[in-house]
């Protein structure tokens, strides 16, 4: 080319650029503007974009809607959407479009209207500036035709952190794919209290097990940079706290101590946060220790920034002001709700709340709130825009979501983990696995062959794609010479239907029987499982025990198959049916999973996350309790099943326990690290996954502390026959407490190792002492 001709052309692309700055833009006053220049820094680009608002414009930028029909949604995208409440700029987002009423379609039209959307957001206002898609991602993307994973309790039973990377990662590529760029609702806090509804979508009820959850989480959303095309930010939900609310039911208070809330909850934030560097969270609706979240500068300021070094923004949690606020007393109403919310350091509207619309432009303009906290809140939420590079790149490839959305691969990673998540129960006689060319099969049970009660909370309520049951998984399994018969038997909740007798007749004519029982999804009539659906019995509903007991009496060999989203108190299924299978919230795979493992295709491998309990009464029942504790006159005062525990269809052996300073220290202090290491060796017949789980007990100390805690654990694949040796590193911050100042540290005295396979099954015991 020559130079002529070179010149011609920087001349025509910088006439080109300054056409898209002005024409394509609609903004010539602003010419060459920092913002959109991707060479400035970001902190830069904020500041001068920042300095081009209105004030409505800002108030516009922090709020996010849903449930708009298509043209209404246009409209607030140009801030032209006229309700009294509003009187804002051009919005910042939108939450939930993609299960709404405005875009319950299939993959395509999706992303082709998230496309419009952006491309309205771009032309068609003052500033350009590029909208936040948020959508739900507890355990998938909640859009029709994403793939639908097991539940949280399910994938914390798996024990495998690699699994939990590959299923975030999985989501999050499903998401930015598709247009969406924040996955809302991913609860990490611990699950304390079963009778919560919601608490499926949390892990664990341990703290440990939670923050590895919770690190693996967000480096497997976000990413190294956020920007990449398969990264979005996660929506750490919901802080700093509700499993523990009071009577079990949600929007309860938290009554809780400080040290508890930094022993138990914080921890977690510490390692999404602080380690991982999570960029979003979700204030909680409880009060915590008589603290309203939602306006305490405590704990969304001092604790959550300057403690933790947060440095993204805070949404409302649904409804946030009117539950979190106005009905727990400490506001009158929504503008009062919107001023200290605000003040404290809520950042953005995520539910269309007064008090951060119209009403907060009337504070800022009153004096009740100052323009620099508006901006506080703006800035970061801009912050993160420009962190996403949709300044850049605000568009998606519409054909390269279709390959990705619900892809093979998902479809197979939806399987193995609900496979993982798996936990044997029970297995008297080793009547498990059974022979595929068995004569004959009665499959029993609401949840037998329901296929939206295996797919958990948010979930979109038309899903598109094929959703394999308990019955249809076993029927692929079989002999085709096997007859399967199946018989509902009985509702989940109502006693409304009544096969029962049906039921024991099918079982009668059978060589095996499988009850498959448990929950019900919260979408249905008397929904038993998901957000809003606190239960005051953790007893199976309905007639399920009795259609369970019906069973057994025919004395055919009965299985009875868990599909549940909490742990449930099955006292007289555990203490006489022979096979018990817990398969949680087991997604679109679950019926193969269970299937693979009812005739060993798969040896189960899941261990609980959480205690099961006898009873509801027993509540709370920790693992890690602090002693003393004793019996009840009635009852015994131990969970029905262990945390920790769960069995194989071969046997692990341990020894070999060593415990000696980390090198290169020779003795055991303060700081000094804790190495621990213990030879594993399958003796069955089985190849087989055991998880090696390590617990200490800080035997005398300054403060109470708990008789256990789960310091580490590995999951380990094993041939029969083969060992393996496992190994622990036992950091300072994992043998300190807090002392009663709050204060953390290591206090010198003996320390006991346990190492097993829960924390009821402990093979081996070893001290060593601080000095």
């Amino acid at each position: 080319m020559s130079l002529k001709k070179h010149s011609v052309t920087i001349t025509l692309t910088i006439g080109f650029m300054a056409l898209i700055n002005t024409v394509v833009f609609g903004r010539a006053e602003i010419g060459e503007a920092i913002y959109l220049d991707r060479a400035q820094p970001v902190d830069n680009r904020v500041e001068d974009l920042l300095s081009r608002m209105t004030l409505e414009e800002k108030v516009g930028q922090i709020n996010l809607v849903r449930d708009l029909n298509q043209p209404q949604t246009i409209e607030f995208v140009k801030g032209q959407y006229k309700v009294e409440q509003l009187g804002i700029g051009p919005g910042g987002g939108f939450l939930g479009l993609a299960k709404s009423k405005t875009l319950s379609v299939d993959t395509r039209q999706r992303v082709e209207f998230l496309n419009k959307l952006q491309k309205t957001a771009i032309e068609e206002t003052r500033l350009g500036i590029p909208l936040i898609i948020v959508e739900d991602g507890t355990h998938g993307l909640m859009a029709q035709g994403a793939t639908v994973f097991p539940e949280g309790l399910a994938i914390a039973s798996s024990w495998d952190m690699d699994l939990v990377k590959e299923i975030y990662a999985a989501v999050a590529k499903e998401a930015r794919r598709s247009g969406v760029h924040h996955i809302s609702t991913i609860v990490i806090e611990p699950d304390r209290d079963p009778r919560l509804g919601r608490n499926q979508e949390a892990y664990s009820e341990d703290t440990y097990l939670s923050s590895r959850i919770a690190e693996v989480l967000v480096q497997a959303t976000q990413g190294r940079d956020i920007s990449d095309p398969d990264s979005v930010v996660p929506v750490l939900s919901h802080y700093p706290g509700q499993t523990q609310a009071v009577g079990g039911l949600e929007f309860g208070a938290m009554e809780i101590s400080e040290r508890c809330l930094r022993e138990v909850f914080l921890p977690v934030w510490e390692a999404g946060i602080t380690k991982a560097g999570a960029l979003s969270v979700m204030a909680t609706y409880p009060a915590i220790d008589g603290e309203a979240t939602h306006g305490s500068y405590k704990l969304l300021t001092k604790i959550l920034r300057e403690e933790l070094g947060f440095e993204g923004y805070v949404y409302n949690e649904g409804g946030g002001f009117k539950f979190g606020l106005i009905e727990n007393r400490v506001a009158a109403n929504q503008k009062e709700a919107g001023r200290l919310a605000i003040n404290a350091g809520v950042d953005v509207n995520m539910r269309f709340e007064a008090g951060f619309m119209k009403l907060l432009i009337e504070n800022v303009r009153e004096g009740k709130v100052s323009m620099e906290t508006v901006n506080r809140a703006v800035r970061r939420f801009l912050r993160v825009k420009f962190l996403l590079g949709l300044f850049e790149n605000p568009y998606v490839d519409v054909d390269c979501a279709l390959k990705v959305v619900h892809c093979k691969e998902h479809q197979d990673l939806a399987l193995r983990s609900a496979r993982e998540g798996i936990v044997l129960l029970k297995n008297e006689k080793n009547l498990l696995p059974l022979d595929k060319k068995i004569k004959s099969i009665a499959v029993i049970g609401p949840n037998a062959n329901h296929k939206r009660n295996q797919l958990g909370d948010y979930v979109v309520r038309e899903v598109l794609q094929d959703v394999v049951t308990v019955y249809q998984g076993i029927k692929n399994k079989v002999s085709p010479d096997t007859n399967v018969v199946y018989v509902k038997g009985c509702d989940v909740f109502t006693t409304d239907s009544n096969e029962i007798r049906l039921a024991q007749q099918a079982a009668a004519g059978s060589d095996i029987a499988i009850v498959v029982v448990g929950e019900n999804e919260r979408y249905g009539e008397n929904g038993t499982n998901g957000e809003g659906c606190d239960v005051a019995s953790l007893d199976l509903t309905g007639l399920q025990e009795d259609l369970v007991k019906a069973v057994y009496q025919t004395g055919v060999p009965t299985i009875v198959v868990l599909i549940n989203g909490r742990p449930l108190s099955i006292r007289w299924i555990a203490e006489h049916v022979p096979v018990i299978l817990e398969a949680w919230i087991c997604g679109e795979q679950g019926g193969n999973a269970v299937a693979d493992v009812l005739f060993g295709d798969y040896n189960p491998s899941g261990r609980l996350p959480i205690s099961v309990p006898r009873h509801v009464g027993q509540l709370p029942i920790y693992y890690n309790y602090k002693p003393p504790k004793h019996s009840y006159v009635d009852m015994s005062s131990t969970p029905l099943f262990e945390f920790g525990y769960g069995l194989s269809y071969t046997k692990f052996e341990y020894s070999n326990l060593q415990i000696m300073p980390k090198p290169p220290a020779q003795k055991f202090g303060t700081g000094s690290e804790v190495y621990v290491s213990v030879d594993v060796k399958n003796v069955g017949k089985y190849t087989g996954a055991e998880v090696v789980q390590l617990y200490i007990d800080d035997c005398i100390s300054s403060v109470v502390t708990p008789v256990m805690e789960l310091k580490g654990f590995e999951k380990i694949m094993l041939e029969p026959g083969q060992v393996k040796k496992v190994e622990f590193t036992l950091t300072p911050y994992q043998l300190s407490l807090l002392n009663a100042n709050l204060e953390r540290v290591v206090e010198p005295g003996v320390f006991e190792v346990m190492v097993g396979s829960s924390c009821k099954d402990i093979r081996l015991k070893g001290k060593f002492e601080v000095e």
